[in-house]
């Protein structure tokens, strides 16, 4: 603590100005000090924002045993001016209460909120989290309240709302009423346009679901082959086009003829965006089996020549690292081709980063020296580095990282051996490969890496050296875990200074 505290000098004032910050001492037990800090920012919305995120902080802190916390994040929650910001504040600490035991507590802040448009999500994150608990009955109570006010309130939200319950459903095995759940987010989905700047919507999760059960209708009815277009693949074929009826190949014409490729545009009126696949290409990428991996991504290939702009790459990104993760390097690699060259290489580095994590570092390593952009290529190394240590090889990956002629990537690669060393341990060598870092603030990083991993003696000398190599700021996020009271010593160092300068 002594350090932490020489080490914030003479003007720590910049450091409670962050966001981070305020909510580390929220984290840490010290939320009536974060309010404090909080409360000298001047304009009433930026300062009500800031207070809603100081109650997510506390509501979400790992240890809820202490009920007091969230008590004072209630009286916290119910002081914030804004009435919107407000609602939200109430709405987090629903869960929270139910989450630690208190599920009286729960249903009363669910009561209390005021504007009907919150109620749905209120419900609905009281239903998980009762699933969660393991109170099917009850869950199902409570989600049929959700059920209920959103379908009243008929708000923009209301999608996002049937989407969770659609999860309480599968929590609680009820598979029927997470069926028809999905079907209403669809029709939802249908008569709501989202922005163009908007995140994955409800439908993603829909269709994210049924791609890891293996169903692909939903997806096919939101896409169709253009009519007279038919089924011509690369081997120059062409079959009739289908009816309106017909149902549609999910990856037939691939497992009947591998290089047959379907194609598919999105319908006109479709809801179904670039977002929303790339949501489910990541989110089935680790689980789906070989044939579904494929045929998601013939599907997301079509999808993306409708595409352009900032939805274009995001589509690509997944597509490709999809594609990788799955065998299909040379695809993934072709794809990359639509880029534009300044951006070519960096993907090149995430599919290379991609092959490493599914296991094939040698392949990896060997794509990562054909890259040609010396960035670039660092780039790719470190991940095969990551990869090799993880994967129990520190000698391999100590040789691979000091191959990368970048001494800031060098450095980077080597706080992964670092770490995986100290797993696995052997905390001595990890400290003398630390100490061999160029760069303080890497070697800094390098050796808070190994205070996560060690004994509190020898994690609290390393956060010491951590502070006297680069600043508090790299030291105390593991000073959270070490010492709960260094957020508030650093706060107590704002206050002191003024007497001391005086």
């Amino acid at each position: 603590m002594a350090v932490l505290r020489l080490s914030l000098g003479t003007d720590p004032d910049s450091c409670v100005s962050t966001e981070w910050f305020r909510q580390a001492l929220a984290r840490t037990g010290h939320l009536a000090r974060a309010v404090e800090l909080t409360y000298t920012i001047g304009d009433e919305v930026k300062r009500s924002e800031e207070l809603l995120a100081l109650v997510k902080a506390a509501a979400g802190a790992q240890d809820l045993r202490d009920a007091q916390q969230l008590v004072g994040a209630q009286e916290l929650a119910e002081s914030i001016p804004v009435r919107q910001l407000r609602d939200q504040a109430l709405v987090a600490l629903v869960p929270a209460w139910a989450r630690a035991g208190e599920r009286d507590r729960a249903v009363a802040v669910a009561e209390s909120i005021r504007y009907p448009h919150n109620w749905g999500k209120a419900w609905a994150l009281l239903a998980k989290a009762t699933a969660d608990n393991g109170d099917t009955r009850d869950a199902l109570g409570f989600a049929d309240r959700a059920d209920a006010e959103a379908s009243a309130a008929g708000f923009d939200g209301t999608g996002g709302v049937l989407a969770l319950l659609m999860e309480v459903a599968d929590a609680t095995g009820d598979q029927v009423r997470a069926a028809l759940l999905a079907d209403r987010v669809e029709d939802w989905a249908r008569s709501h346009k989202s922005s163009p700047w908007a995140q994955p919507g409800p439908l993603a999760a829909v269709l994210a679901r049924e791609a890891r059960q293996g169903d692909l209708d939903r997806l096919d009815a939101l896409l169709r082959r253009p009519v007279g277009a038919g089924r011509t693949g690369r081997t120059g074929r062409d079959e009739h086009p289908p009816e309106d009826d017909e149902p549609v190949d999910h990856g037939g014409a691939r497992q009947g003829d591998p290089d047959a490729l379907i194609t598919y545009l999105p319908l006109p009126q479709s809801p179904l965006g670039a977002q929303d696949m790339a949501h489910v290409l990541d989110t089935v990428a680790e689980t789906a089996n070989q044939d579904m991996a494929l045929a998601l991504a013939d599907r997301a290939e079509a999808l993306l020549d409708t595409t352009a702009g900032f939805d274009h790459d995001l589509l690509l990104s997944s597509l490709t690292l999809l594609l990788a993760r799955h065998g299909q390097v040379e695809r993934a690699m072709a794809l990359t081709d639509r880029l534009i060259p300044e951006r070519r290489a960096g993907r090149q580095a995430e599919i290379v980063g991609q092959v490493a994590r599914s296991g094939d570092t040698a392949r990896a390593e060997a794509l990562a020296q054909g890259i040609t952009d010396r960035r670039a290529q660092a780039r790719a190394l470190v991940d095969v580095v990551r990869e090799l240590a993880q994967h129990g090889d520190p000698d391999r990956a100590e040789t691979v990282a000091r191959s990368i002629t970048d001494r800031w990537a060098e450095g980077e690669a080597l706080v992964a051996v670092v770490r995986e060393l100290a797993r696995h341990g052997d905390p001595d060598r990890a400290e003398a490969l630390a100490r061999t870092i160029a760069y303080r603030a890497t070697r800094a990083r390098a050796l808070a890496a190994l205070a996560e991993l060690s004994d509190p003696p020898r994690a609290r000398g390393l956060a010491a050296q951590v502070m006297v190599l680069d600043d508090w700021t790299t030291a105390l996020p593991l000073l959270e875990r070490l010492a709960p009271r260094a957020p508030a010593a650093v706060a107590d160092q704002v206050d002191e200074l003024p007497r001391a300068r005086a």
